[in-house]
């Protein structure tokens, strides 16, 4: 009997809401897949995670994998991940306090003390974005501020979800150049940390990780580590990228005029280019995976969230314990375009864009003794897809070919309601949740010396991308046009309010 010889990448996307891992060979094919939820912490308007909830959903996915594919098989690890967050660990590589996540905007006043001392126009042209409170910089100085014993237990701070697990794998404090770019401490020119910028902030430059290129060797594998996990000893671990970089590899966009709406718990229009596009309100820049791109992304706080947050609330009023994404799906498919007139205000985390406003808040507009609950759920969605198609109006190509990827894609209506708000064809990858994951063995692979280029991996990988085709709607244009219009008018009118 022929023994199987078979070589795979381990990946895995520390995202939101799961961590996700998949079991790859080298022609891109599956042979393994696991996903596993994990919690936020809410207190008022702060968002937090467990760190070590990410190990524990990490290590029950390996160990599953160990029973799959033996070890020896597996020639490597790599992986993406939330960015955007304020990691700190102690010098045993402990968390300090739980990760503060991305959507998290408790640093304004920090941010805004920042933004004032370095000059707004010199803070972007070194890191290439605008200074908020949810950059992680501002946040190490609210950590500092208002916290400072756990500031002064504070050895190293990471900036993505992954990075912690390559630490415990390791040893190895790490960070990538992708979810670099949104600590708000980069040179994104020189993909290298300011340390003009860190001066300013007042924070120590030795507490931040090294930076590395997607594709290089970060360690290997420690002892300990691939006892608890199932892997063997010194199996190479590569430092893979932020989840937006991931993404945008997995979609394939390579070219101006080329977007990827991506429909996570949070969301992003994304496009690539030569240059970062400063000064453009609301679109944040990332150094891209392959070498001299970068990513330009619009930013949403919310997207899939909302979806879920419909889901619970019509689960509740029908006696469910929890979203039943089926059941939401069978009460929007006979809901019309418009949903009666209402409109839904989607900002239940705050904001980043198309708005930056973290005191914000979604609300219902014109309601009436006619409005229904399917009114209600698609009028939800409608919304994120009106802040989607502010995204993209802030762009500078016109738009030549829209993708979709994310949990938010297997919503069937979600998905044309898109396609009529934007007026374009939306090809809607299947499997989607998985591709990223997929996508990012392409560092492992050209790490190892196993491809020339990331591109010589990603693009086979559509083959299996097949996608359905959403095609836009006259009529339903003509109906969102007016709607699209007041909908730009709600937040000036109500931020009062907040």
């Amino acid at each position: 009997m022929k023994r199987d010889k078979t070589k795979y990448i381990a990946t895995f996307d520390v995202g939101t809401t799961a961590v996700k891992g998949v079991l790859v060979d080298e022609a891109g094919h599956p042979a393994a897949a696991r996903s596993i939820a994990i919690p936020t912490l809410f207190e008022e308007d702060r968002r937090e995670q467990e760190p070590r909830s990410w190990w524990d959903a990490f290590r029950e996915i390996s160990l599953e994998f160990a029973v799959k594919i033996p070890p020896a098989q597996i020639e490597a690890l790599v992986m993406s991940g939330q960015m955007q967050d304020l990691i700190p660990l102690d010098r045993a590589l402990n968390p300090v306090c739980n990760a503060i996540l991305y959507s998290d905007g408790r640093a304004g006043k920090q941010a805004k003390r920042l933004e004032e001392t370095v000059g707004a126009e010199r803070f972007l042209k070194i890191t290439g974005n605008r200074c908020d409170g949810s950059l992680p910089l501002p946040k190490l100085m609210w950590l500092k501020e208002c916290r400072p014993d756990l500031y002064a237990r504070t050895y190293r701070v990471l900036i993505s979800s992954k990075d912690y697990l390559i630490a415990r794998l390791t040893g190895v404090c790490a960070g990538d150049v992708t979810a670099g770019s949104t600590a708000g401490a980069m040179d994104i020119f020189k993909k290298c940390w300011s340390g003009e910028l860190l001066v300013w902030a007042g924070v120590s430059p030795d507490l931040f990780p090294k930076l590395y290129a997607a594709h290089k060797r970060v360690g290997g594998v420690l002892p300990e580590a691939a006892e608890d996990c199932g892997y063997l000893p010194g199996t190479p671990v590569f430092a893979g990228t932020g989840d937006a970089g991931a993404t945008t590899l997995a979609s394939g966009i390579a070219a101006p005029g080329q977007y990827n709406v991506n429909l996570g718990t949070s969301g992003w229009v994304a496009a690539v280019s030569d240059r970062p596009l400063l000064g453009q309100e609301g679109v944040f820049n990332l150094a891209s995976m392959p070498k001299g791109l970068y990513i330009n992304v619009v930013p949403f706080l919310n997207a899939g969230n909302v979806h879920g947050w419909i889901a619970d609330i019509m689960a509740g009023f029908s006696g469910q314990e929890a979203a039943n994404f089926d059941a939401i799906g069978a009460l929007l498919a006979p809901s019309v375009p418009g949903s009666g007139g209402t409109l839904f205000l989607p900002y239940l985390v705050g904001e980043r864009f198309p708005v930056l406003d973290p005191d914000a808040r979604g609300c219902y507009i014109g309601l009436t003794p006619q409005t229904t609950a399917a009114d209600l759920a698609r009028a939800a969605l409608e919304g994120v897809a009106f802040s989607i198609r502010q995204g993209l109006e802030r762009l500078d190509a016109a738009p030549q070919s829209i993708s979709l990827i994310g949990g938010g894609g297997r919503e069937a209506v979600w998905c044309q309601i898109l396609a009529d708000v934007l007026g374009r064809e939306i090809a809607v990858f299947r499997e989607a949740e998985l591709l990223p994951a997929m996508a990012v063995a392409s560092a492992a692979l050209l790490g190892l010396g196993k491809i020339a280029c990331y591109e010589q991996f990603t693009a086979p990988l559509g083959g299996m991308k097949s996608c359905t085709h959403y095609m836009p709607c006259t009529d339903s244009g003509k109906v969102y046009g007016p709607l699209y219009a007041k909908f730009c008018r709600l937040h000036p009118v109500l931020r009062a309010l907040w």
